[in-house]
């Protein structure tokens, strides 16, 4: 017997924010949910980071094999330049492929690392894609052409626009709060409208729907969500952006009631998150601190970040190689979202760097450095903990990873910039990442009113197959949580190992038209105007 699985994703959904939520009344639905079903933290990748996060979720595999490990690459081993990534760089098998190669069928909505569109059994429309583009990276091919006839169907809103992606981690003008925080319930809402289209016209076996505005509003408004950074008594306005922010979330509840009252009491329903959430109250900047360290050395037109609020530098990652001299570099930060730190090493990305067989001690000398960098003011650790390449990302891509990637006092990412000081105070706090996500699952078989350990993000993707009747690949990483199941489920449904899942390149992306090709050169010179690749 096969059920019907519902996944719901949050992108950035933690339970610091929605206990207090449910508590509120805010969220009365995912309340008596819980109170019905399993819940347990879930633990993300390294670092805690979207396009890893997802993946792993929806592969059981791991970084260093799944090979997204940040919203960047280089282009090549041998290239300092960075490209984003796409569906082309995701080296594992998803459960959409493996779900439709055994028969069933999946619509899957919003999720990342979905383009350029590989062919599967059901629906695609992907997250993360430009609405110029929207109706050629859909899947199949007329899937566009049917959505669009969704009520409030508006496809500049219900796409990803660059700019305004950016304005959540590097800040955005007050006066724009507000509707920043009604386009998000309105791009929610049509995310909603077509998956009730598509389950009602084409229901699936496997139905998934990631809503991300809980990342972009925890982002840009964490003091309004957390009430221990509001002002006492909050001002009007302030008073106003916090309802603003609830009304928000109580829209997100009545979406998911919705969501489960169509999947029928028949089906499991799984609530999941790519990583969590928590406060940011400073700035560390790497490069700088790697400068004055004698590891880095400024180009002479390297921009200098002189804001008060502190810059990741988001924008200037297509500059990020020209910002050294790499005559006299050896050591460099690459992106603010890896928090990795990247050892030059000759002949490795061009002839500078250290000599191939000094390496290991470099790398040990900048890992003690990093743990004696001190507060000046308090002389509290800045970097919490650095892992090694090896540690963070085992696995056949490990050869992309950065040498050392680093976990901040307060969770933060880094700033790639140039600065008059390594560390600067946040005026305001901000939302930034943590590990400990969230795993809510109810349905027939799941036990009720549990609180469990955590799991792993990689177990969330074994432990939907083993619901839908088919067998966990032998080559996942993660495991059937087991412990959310009624005994007389695991009795009557013995768990299977299959044969290891199918490379990539098994479902190829459909062949591209001139016209498509054409799209595709203007995405990319999109991207490149707006300074996310050189």
């Amino acid at each position: 017997m096969t059920n019907r699985v519902v996944l719901i994703g949050l992108d950035g959904g933690t339970f610091g924010t929605l206990d207090a939520l449910m508590e509120e009344g805010v969220m009365p639905f995912l309340k008596g949910f819980l109170a019905s079903g399993t819940r347990a933290e879930l633990l993300s990748v390294i670092p805690p980071l979207t396009p890893p996060g997802w993946t792993s979720l929806v592969t059981g595999r791991t970084p260093g094999n799944h090979g997204i490990m940040d919203f960047f690459r280089f282009e090549s081993p041998d290239s300092r330049y960075i490209r984003v990534l796409d569906s082309r760089d995701v080296k594992c098998e998803t459960l959409w492929s493996i779900v439709s190669r055994q028969g069933l069928k999946a619509t899957v909505l919003n999720f990342p690392m979905m383009t350029p569109p590989r062919p599967i059994t059901g629906n695609a429309v992907p997250g993360w894609a430009p609405w110029r583009h929207l109706r050629r990276l859909c899947f199949p091919r007329d899937l566009f052409d049917r959505i669009k006839t969704v009520p409030g169907f508006n496809v500049r809103e219900l796409a990803m626009d660059l700019q305004l992606e950016g304005r959540a981690i590097e800040g955005s003008a007050q006066e724009e709060y507000e509707e920043w925080i009604r386009f998000h319930i309105r791009r929610e809402q049509q995310w909603f409208e077509i998956l009730r289209y598509l389950m009602e016209q084409d229901p699936c076996d496997l139905t998934a729907i990631l809503f991300d505005g809980v990342d972009k509003l925890q982002h840009l408004l964490w003091r309004f969500i957390d009430p221990r950074y509001l002002p006492s008594p909050p001002s009007a306005w302030e008073q106003r952006i916090c309802e603003l922010c609830r009304d928000y979330f109580r829209h997100l509840d009545g979406l998911m009631a919705d969501i489960v009252a169509m999947a029928g009491p028949e089906a499991a329903v799984f609530v999941t998150s790519d990583h969590g959430f928590g406060p940011s109250t400073e700035v560390f900047y790497l490069n700088e601190w790697l400068h004055r360290q004698g590891h880095l050395a400024w180009a002479s037109d390297a921009p200098e970040d002189t804001s008060e609020t502190g810059k990741l530098g988001l924008g200037m990652i297509r500059r990020s190689p020209s910002m050294v001299d790499w005559s006299r570099t050896i050591a460099y930060g690459l992106t603010p979202s890896s928090n990795g730190l990247h050892i030059a090493v000759a002949g490795r990305k061009g002839p500078e760097g250290i000599e191939p067989q000094a390496y290991e001690q470099v790398r040990s000398v900048l890992i003690e450095q990093l743990h004696q960098l001190a507060d000046p003011r308090t002389g509290e650790r800045v970097v919490t903990r650095v892992w090694k390449r090896e540690e963070a990302f085992p696995g056949s891509q490990m050869a992309m990873a950065p040498d050392l990637t680093l976990s901040l006092r307060d969770g933060g990412f880094i700033s790639i910039l140039k600065s008059d000081v390594v560390l600067k105070p946040r005026p305001e706090v901000v939302g930034t990442h943590r590990p400990q996500g969230i795993f809510m699952a109810r349905g027939p078989g799941i036990r009720q009113g549990l609180s469990l350990p955590a799991l792993s993000i990689t177990d969330v993707a074994p432990t939907l197959l083993y619901l839908l009747g088919l067998p966990a690949p032998s080559d996942l990483e993660g495991r059937v949580a087991d412990q959310i199941f009624e005994p007389a489920l695991l009795q009557a449904r013995a768990m299977r190992v299959g044969e290891p899942t199918q490379v990539p390149e098994a479902f190829p992306q459909w062949p591209e038209s001139q016209e498509e090709k054409e799209g595709e050169a203007q995405v990319l010179e999109r991207l490149k105007n707006l300074g996310y690749v050189e």
